[in-house]
């Protein structure tokens, strides 16, 4: 595979500024487009982690950056927005190379979200105000907001570098120091960019790295006494272990897990865009991601039609080589996943396959785009979070049954609604509990915006002012403004 930009033949930490001395278990870094092992990630054990942490302490307490007026930090992050987005390319590049991500969705959206994620937070944080009460004329009080800390910021393998870049963005930008841990799948963009924030003048020890496993390097990092903090973006198990250990220390959480989003196709739609949108909710991002509409609900009246055109469409799909720009679906990120989707296609007892359900020949991981008519919302093909191009249509008749089979899911990321009817769009957003409903529209982040779920889809919400909650915490200041009188224990009455 010839490259201007050369992979690195091992990951490891990066700690204060420098790369960490190559030790710990290698595991290998693997393009899915064809299987072949692509470079080597060096996991960090505790010893390397409390490393990181260190550091990140070290910059906390002592460094510069938290004690930076926000235009000063405002004026780095935007650097950094500008060396993202003038590296794109390599960074998109290599995030192909250890996820199989489409090239095209990569340049188009993955990246362009990284280089606003830290535009956006600088500017959050130069608006953030304090509050002074002066309601009790005896005293002015003043509210100021502070950084909390060391965040460990834990970021999956479906998208790393936008969610990454999210979470370093808003922990920086409000003066914390950080330690990331990416996905042991994909880690090559995220050490890029890493790089690339320290190129930009965000001082050394203030974003650190650590690669590695959950359980080892995961672990060591929720479990240290020096984090303050801890933001989480993956799976709902993983993210009940990581609540339970953070809860021990007493240490706040966000997080932002699994989803199983409903996609409700009303005959009030406009049913072209509403293909469009369905088609898009569960295949693109090769059907990885925590929002995927991946149960579809469509109104019987129109049910037929509609779903004989998708399964066209998704006949139609460009299967292929995530490097060309032509690819509208590539590889899923590892075989164990790839068996673990298709295992979804097997035993369909009530429920119907309707197109795909097998692996595609040749090397790398890839799987037919898979289609199941569900007997009704009680499949397990409509329950279970299977996290690839795999859709599950379920029936409805009218709007209450829509609603009730939307929130009849232990999950409550988010959910699609497509009608033309302003009174049912209105109603679905009232009345489905999901943190995140776009209507007549596939999924887009206003990233002012909270974002999160409901249920087993986590707790708390990145955002604006979300995240200005979550990584600084208040101090209030009481100063007399006259002299009160003072009772005088232990004196002459």
């Amino acid at each position: 595979m010839l490259t201007k930009w050369q992979v690195p033949q091992a990951v490891t930490s990066h700690i204060a500024g420098s790369s960490a001395t190559a030790q710990g278990q290698r595991l290998p870094i693997v393009y899915p487009g064809d299987g072949r092992i692509v470079s080597e990630l060096c996991e960090a054990d505790a010893h390397v982690v409390d490393m990181a942490v260190g550091a990140a302490r070290e910059a906390f307490d002592h460094g510069p950056w938290r004690r930076m007026g926000t235009e000063e930090r405002g004026i780095i992050m935007h650097r950094v927005a500008a060396l993202v987005t003038a590296h794109a390319e390599e960074l998109a590049w290599l995030e192909c190379l250890n996820s199989g991500l489409p090239m095209a969705r990569l340049q188009r959206i993955h990246m362009p979200r990284a280089a606003q994620n830290f535009t956006m937070f600088a500017e959050v944080a130069s608006q953030a105000a304090g509050q002074v009460f002066t309601q009790d004329p005896r005293c002015l009080t003043m509210v100021t907001r502070h950084p909390v800390g060391v965040a460990a910021l834990l970021s999956p393998w479906n998208a790393p570098v936008p969610l990454t870049s999210m979470k370093i963005a808003a922990a920086i930008a409000f003066g914390n120091s950080a330690v990331v841990k990416p996905s042991e799948l994909t880690p090559l963009a995220v050490a890029r960019l890493v790089q690339l924030i320290e190129e930009a003048g965000v001082p050394p020890g203030v974003v650190n790295l650590v690669n590695g496993r959950g359980p080892i390097t995961g672990q060591a990092l929720i479990n240290h006494d020096g984090v303050d903090l801890v933001s989480f973006t993956g799976g709902t198990a993983t993210g009940r272990a990581i609540a339970s250990s953070a809860a021990a220390r007493l240490v706040p959480v966000t997080m932002e897990l699994g989803g199983k989003s409903a996609n409700i196709i009303f005959a009030s739609a406009d049913l072209d865009r509403a293909l469009d949108g369905a088609l898009l909710g569960i295949f693109s991002n090769n059907g990885q991601q925590c929002l995927a509409g991946s149960r579809i609900l469509v109104q019987r009246s129109i049910a037929d039609d509609f779903i004989q055109r998708f399964l066209a469409r998704t006949a139609a799909l460009r299967i292929g080589d995530p490097m060309d720009p032509a690819t509208e679906l590539g590889p899923v990120i590892s075989d164990a996943h790839r068996r673990h989707v298709l295992s979804f296609a097997d035993n369909l007892g009530d429920d119907r396959l309707l197109i795909g359900g097998g692996a595609i020949d040749g090397p790398g991981f890839y799987l037919e785009p898979t289609v199941v008519l569900a007997a009704s919302n009680a499949s397990v093909r409509a329950q279970t979070e299977m996290f690839g191009p795999f859709a599950t249509f379920i029936l409805f008749d009218t709007e209450d049954e829509a609603i009730a089979i939307a929130n009849d899911s232990r999950f409550g990321l988010a959910a699609y609604v497509w009608t033309d009817h302003l009174p049912t769009a209105l109603r679905c957003s009232r009345e489905i509990r999901a943190g995140v409903i776009w209507v007549n529209t596939p999924m887009m982040r206003e990233l002012r915006a909270p974002f999160g779920g409901f249920k087993d889809s986590g707790m708390g919400r990145e955002g604006a002012q979300d995240c200005l909650a979550f990584y600084t915490e208040p101090t209030t200041a009481s100063f007399a403004m006259t002299q009160p009188p003072l009772q005088k224990l232990g004196g002459e009455g």
